[in-house]
């Protein structure tokens, strides 16, 4: 039986570095009817056009009331281009869960993927403490907290100009 044109670019995408897995989200709402179109745009409009993202599909459970509330959970099965393009996708839409697919055995990162990775995350990392802190701190404490993080940052960019990395 021939590969469909679905497993061929998934095969391939993964030789090249491609991960699938299934990311597990959930959304509640106190309007039943909100919630479909919610992980519906969540689904086709926000995960799939996400960078690193080579396609995606989903199912969506029917909204059930808890409470005061309704709430739905959605499946997505996602083929992205690398590991990196799945962590971004892990904190910028925080799943409750997921699960890789393939590759089933061992994933290898070149040296430069992993140090990619690891900038990424810092990046992140700095972007929602940025966030969070101009949200808790006054503005003298908030601006001393940056210039800091500023200071941190050109560190940073002088240690990796002094080992070779650019």
């Amino acid at each position: 039986m021939p590969k469909s044109q679905v497993e061929e670019l998934t095969d391939k995408t993964i030789s090249q570095g491609g991960l699938l897995a299934k990311m597990y989200f959930d959304m509640q709402s106190e309007n039943k009817d909100d919630l479909q179109p919610l992980m519906t745009d969540l689904i086709n409009n926000r995960l799939l056009k996400s960078n690193g993202v080579v396609y995606c599909f989903g199912s969506i459970d029917e909204p059930i009331k808890v409470d005061n509330l309704y709430s739905t959970n959605a499946v997505v099965t996602i083929l992205a281009k690398n590991l990196a393009s799945l962590i971004n996708l892990a904190f910028t839409f925080i799943p409750a869960g997921v699960e890789i697919l393939k590759p089933e055995k061992e994933y290898v990162l070149k040296h430069s993927d992993l140090q990619s990775i690891l900038l990424d995350i810092t990046q992140i990392s700095v972007t929602y403490s940025n966030y969070i802190l101009s949200k808790v701190l006054n503005k003298e404490d908030y601006d001393k907290v940056l210039k800091d993080m500023q200071n941190r940052e050109e560190l940073g960019k002088k240690l990796l100009k002094k080992d070779g990395v650019s």
